[in-house]
């Protein structure tokens, strides 16, 4: 098992391994607040929070797949 940072492109740029953590921590982030709170209770807030955890977890899966 790896630890090395996933390299990460935005519009044709590779971020560096400290943006790269950064987009990582900041992912997580947001996972856990969709899970503790998500965005409101109604169908729609709910509907979104739903569509943001899944893809989420197919970033995670290109992400760590090879850590």
């Amino acid at each position: 098992m790896t630890t090395e940072e996933s390299t990460i492109t935005i519009n044709g740029k590779v971020l560096s391994k400290s943006q790269a953590t950064t987009v990582r921590v900041a992912l997580e982030s947001y996972s856990y607040c969709l899970v503790n709170g998500g965005l409101g209770d109604d169908k729609h807030e709910k509907a979104v929070c739903k569509a943001e955890s899944i893809n989420i977890y197919e970033i995670r899966g290109m992400m760590y797949e090879n850590m």
